[in-house]
């Protein structure tokens, strides 16, 4: 789904540079305890266990530092009664930072009686002719307050930015977030037509082979899912 990265532009208003926070590559700010997991626990070496966590697991790492993270442009308080039922957000910030959706706009969904909201972003996000951005709640980074939802934008097309669906998900109480906070990922693509195909089969002796060397390689401590190793950011 993914080639080459284009180069993208987060643009703001004159007046908000250097007011909200900035875009930061999401591999430049990985989660502290990530940063501080070994990559093999040498007290859990065994000879049936190689030690390996889930630093030297390449898919976790690659999808965590993926495209580029939006922060909150400010600090947020959040309050949250009658059971999630009702939401009030204060700001530190000279324009609106929280507001809601109505409620008939995602009947039936999974969160209701919790009321659909949207943080306010000022960034806009511009790429070449033919790429598009997800949008989605920053990846391996799960929020213990809120829910995003993630959304496809053509951002070679739309010229303004693009405000983030949420839920607030816990239990009542009043809840601080910091101005700088990963809010969004944003990781740009190529557009293409999209594929309704697929082939379905069982494997053949070569892929068979493949499998079981990939495996070995794995059990043999170098790395979940490849073979070439490279050292966490």
């Amino acid at each position: 789904m993914f080639k080459s990265s284009p180069v993208i532009e987060f643009i703001c208003r004159p007046e908000d540079k250097g007011v909200v926070a900035e875009p930061v590559s999401a591999g430049d700010i990985l989660p502290a305890w990530f940063r501080r997991l070994p990559g093999i626990d040498q007290q859990q070496l065994s000879a049936t266990n190689n030690g390996l966590t889930v630093k030297r697991c390449m898919p976790f790492l690659d999808a965590l530092s993926a495209g580029w993270i939006i922060p909150l442009a400010a600090d947020v308080r959040l309050e949250i009664s009658e059971g999630g039922c009702n939401v009030t957000a204060g700001w530190e910030l000279d324009r609106e930072m929280v507001s809601n959706h109505a409620s008939f706009q995602v009947a039936g969904n999974p969160f209701e009686p919790r009321p659909p909201m949207k943080f306010h972003n000022y960034w806009t996000v511009r790429t070449p002719k033919g790429w598009s951005c997800l949008f989605l709640p920053p990846v391996n980074r799960p929020h213990p307050v809120v829910q995003l939802f993630s959304g496809v934008v053509d951002t070679d097309e739309y010229p303004s930015p693009v405000n983030l669906p949420f839920v607030a998900t816990a239990a009542d109480g009043v809840y601080t977030f910091p101005k700088g906070m990963p809010l969004v990922q944003v990781v740009p693509f190529q557009r293409a037509p999209a594929s309704r195909e697929a082939i379905i089969r069982s494997e053949s002796e070569g892929e068979r082979e493949s499998r079981e060397r990939a495996h070995r390689a794995m059990q043999a401590g170098q790395g979940w899912y490849r073979t070439e190793v490279r050292s966490a950011r």
